[in-house]
């Protein structure tokens, strides 16, 4: 066996090691609950026993990290695979269906998410004086990247942190730093360059997710949207499309819905009062495409996510 074999096998060696260290942590802190907002900022843990069914989420700026299982994510048309050897990353707020795909009670589906922190990955690109990415069409605001051992071991040290809770508060903002820094230089790091560099067109569209977060009940009116940016109304759904999948209306749509959705099976709202509130004028409206988001009419909907919690209780 040559040298190149030798620190190959010693790499696939130690990553295996540190997956199933890794995977060790998670399950015991995951040990009575599927779903772990941990102490330290940012960092939440999860466990699934089994494959679960589409689930609609908003993804925010983060990564994703698998230490046990597979799971799916669809944007739009595209879809997105990750396991144990690739993380996925998110730039921006991106509606999104997610599926674990691989999990058992033998050997459950065992992942963590960490929020990305756009401040500190402007920082880092100063103090390592990484270059801002060269001007380019918009990509997809979604990616899947090779995990490699020194960040899979800087995961692992953050997630050590929670038998040393005094201190996290230190520590975890520098193993953060290491993290963001080597996703910064990783395969898709030009990803989260086009995210923190001011003026870039995906902090543009950013930008404007923003608002619309904080707007979708008002009436959308692109061009005044695309002025704020200083973009063309052309230029700007071009590049919204491409880094979201979806159009600025469409975007809106999916926001007003998912809240309605919540005001529904929280606040106990009929369809037609909570269609109101989320900025809808028509009732009948709503329900069309509501049904055309979620796959049933709101009413039988709600229903059905009632019966399906309240299984999971009992």
């Amino acid at each position: 066996m040559n040298k190149l074999d030798v620190n190959r096998s010693f790499e696939n060696n130690s990553m295996k090691g540190t997956l199933g260290a890794l995977g060790k942590s998670i399950a015991r802190w995951t040990d009575k609950g599927d779903q772990v907002t941990t102490a330290v900022p940012g960092l939440s843990l999860y466990r699934r026993e089994e494959p679960t069914q589409p689930a609609i989420i908003l993804y925010e700026p983060r990564i994703c990290v698998i230490a046990q299982g597979a799971k799916r994510v669809l944007l739009g048309d595209d879809t997105y695979e990750y396991d144990t050897h690739h993380f996925l990353i998110t730039s921006v707020d991106l509606p999104t269906v997610v599926q674990v795909i691989k999990a058992s009670r033998e050997k459950p589906y065992l992942g963590l998410i960490l929020k990305l922190d756009q401040r500190e990955i402007s920082q880092l690109m100063v103090d390592s004086s990484l270059p801002a990415p060269p001007a380019q069409q918009s990509s997809r605001g979604m990616a899947t990247g090779e995990v490699t051992l020194p960040l899979l071991t800087a995961f692992q040290r953050l997630v050590d942190l929670l038998d040393e809770q005094k201190d996290i508060p230190i520590l975890a903002p520098i193993i953060k730093r290491e993290i963001f820094y080597r996703l910064l230089v990783s395969d898709q790091g030009f990803r989260l360059r086009q995210m923190a560099s001011a003026g870039s067109q995906s902090q543009q569209i950013a930008r404007a997710i923003d608002w619309l977060k904080g707007n979708f009940k008002q009436p959308l009116r692109i061009d005044d949207l695309a002025t704020q940016l200083n973009m063309s109304t052309s230029t700007f759904h071009h590049h919204f499309r491409s880094l979201t999948a979806m159009s600025p209306l469409q975007y809106q749509k999916w926001l007003r819905l998912n809240e309605a959705r919540r005001l529904m099976l929280t606040e106990r709202l009929d369809a037609t009062t909570a269609s109101f509130q989320v900025g809808y004028e028509s009732p009948s409206q709503f329900s069309r495409e509501y049904n055309r988001l979620f796959g049933d009419s709101p009413l039988r909907d709600i229903m059905n996510l009632r019966q399906t919690t309240a299984a999971e209780i009992a």
